[in-house]
């Protein structure tokens, strides 16, 4: 009997505007992908991923091998991030297919923790500075 899944816990991206849509997200690069990702609020559908491989990488049995490395990558890359809602991308790359099977993990949990990062708080939460300078004079640059 088969265990079950961790993957099962991961969802798909299926439709192009949600692939477009992490596309406005924040971004990660390495030698091997570039992933994409964009926080949901309160969606409660946790994890999502969609993968993209393009043509200029090679032909299409190498575009599966490196689509079919990168499913395999996934629930082992992704099992710490499965109860934050988001949408991510992968766009592999060629050097995914010579790459070590760990390295790849390696990439994926690097990705994902700087792509999931909560925002930081917009300009009007921030805590305000202490007062402008006096006489004019601009912080950091004292009058010759």
């Amino acid at each position: 009997m088969r265990e079950p899944c961790a993957a099962s816990s991961l969802g798909r991206l299926t439709k192009r505007p949600d692939f477009v849509a992490a596309a406005s997200g924040r971004r990660f690069h390495t030698e091997r992908m570039t992933v994409q990702a964009r926080l949901r609020e309160g969606s409660g559908l946790g994890l999502r991923f969609g993968l993209t491989v393009t043509k200029r990488v090679g032909h299409a049995t190498e575009r599966n091998r490196i689509k079919r490395r990168l499913r395999a990558a996934l629930p082992k890359a992704g099992q710490d991030y499965a109860r934050i809602d988001a949408d991510v991308v992968i766009i592999g790359r060629r050097d995914i297919l010579g790459a070590d099977f760990g390295l790849l993990i390696d990439d994926l949990r690097r990705a994902l923790k700087a792509v999931t990062k909560p925002k930081s708080a917009s300009p009007a939460e921030r805590p305000l500075s202490s007062s402008p300078p006096p006489n004019g004079e601009r912080r950091g640059h004292p009058h010759a």
